[in-house]
């Protein structure tokens, strides 16, 4: 039988699922059941397109258009989210895939077409950015052990957080993990995510995400939204509010989400990705973890040149400052209406 592509139905979800848990190259961030939650929320189109051989699946491309009055028009695999790209048994589904993608691309009359790479860029020629590194590490099956790998100063501070008495809760609803997550990300300068895309989270993946939820005396400290998948762990949306600095409230609640993972058998910690000489790179390097590249790579379609959506474009850093000094309740109202447009 010769090989197809497709666009997947809401009857493949099963049968994708099923393929990306178990391809090497597979990541949460490939699962059907984001386009559920990008379509619903953000109200942004997702084409999740499937290579088959006689009806069974060799290869899957999720991707996600994103139109923006700010950015332009992007086909992204994955948009809103750290890893994409092509999963494939073989170099020819992975072709059909690709080709596949480039003419829906070419279709739609996007600026480009992205791939979020992880393990190692699908075109090493296509145009790229090394703006961004992640922090994966093997846990120890012992929890004491992967608390004494934690290097000594930051060791400290998960210390530090126990001390003052920090206690963690695992939740299932964002109710206190939904202002903790708009008080931070107003802080960095970042629009926020509507609430509904967090339920979204919750009932499309089920088990998969949970919220580990740190307070003192029952006052919330900081929040974490993490999600789960085969032996891995993503702390990846976090709410840290003004109290957290003065009680290590973010090195203990990282520690605490660490230790049930280890508990509940997981043996990957993915710290997730973070900017080049951040803030955010170093906290991760701080706590033993190695930079890995990630690769993100462009294939140009009406743009003339990669995009330059960070805060390394001085426009951008204009945009933070503003929205910083914009009172919090305005920045919850718009926030959510401008974030569907970022990617």
């Amino acid at each position: 039988m010769s090989l197809s592509v497709r666009t997947a139905l809401d009857s493949d979800a099963a049968a994708w699922d099923a393929y990306v848990l178990g391809a090497p190259a597979g990541t949460f961030f490939h699962r059907f059941g984001w386009r559920r939650v990008i379509e619903e929320s953000l109200r942004q189109p997702c084409h999740f397109l499937l290579a088959e051989r006689d009806g069974r699946i060799e290869g899957v491309l999720p991707l996600g258009e994103v139109r923006s009055a700010l950015f332009g028009h992007t086909l992204i695999s994955m948009p809103f989210s750290v890893y994409g790209g092509i999963v494939a048994d073989n170099a020819e589904a992975a072709r059909a895939l690709d080709q596949a993608a480039r003419e829906l691309a070419a279709e739609l009359g996007v600026g480009h077409l992205e791939y979020r790479d992880r393990d190692a860029p699908a075109h090493p020629d296509w145009p790229s950015t090394d703006l961004y590194a992640t922090f994966r590490k093997a846990l120890d099956p012992e929890v004491e052990k992967n608390l004494l790998a934690i290097p000594r100063k930051q060791r400290a501070m998960v210390r530090k957080g126990i001390k003052a008495g920090l206690k963690s809760e695992i939740d299932r609803d964002p109710r206190r993990f939904y202002p903790a997550f708009c008080e931070s990300w107003h802080r960095l300068g970042t629009p926020v995510f509507p609430r509904r895309y967090f339920l979204l989270l919750l009932e499309e993946f089920g088990d998969a995400v949970d919220i580990v939820s740190v307070t003192q005396e029952d006052r919330v400290v900081c929040c974490v939204m993490n999600f789960y998948f085969r032996d891995e762990v993503w702390p990846y949306f976090a709410g840290i509010t003004a109290s957290a600095r003065a009680l290590a409230g973010s090195d203990f609640m990282y520690w605490e989400v660490m230790r049930l993972a280890v508990e509940r058998g997981y043996r990957l910690f993915d710290f997730g990705r973070s900017k080049v000489g951040t803030g955010s790179w170093d906290f991760k390097h701080n706590w033993g973890f190695e930079p890995q590249p990630v690769h993100y790579g462009y294939h140009l379609v009406r743009a003339g040149a990669v995009p330059q959506n960070n805060p390394n474009n001085p426009k951008y850093r204009l945009f933070i400052k503003a929205w910083q000094r914009m009172p919090l309740p305005l920045a919850n109202f718009i926030g959510p209406h401008l974030i569907r447009q970022l990617g």
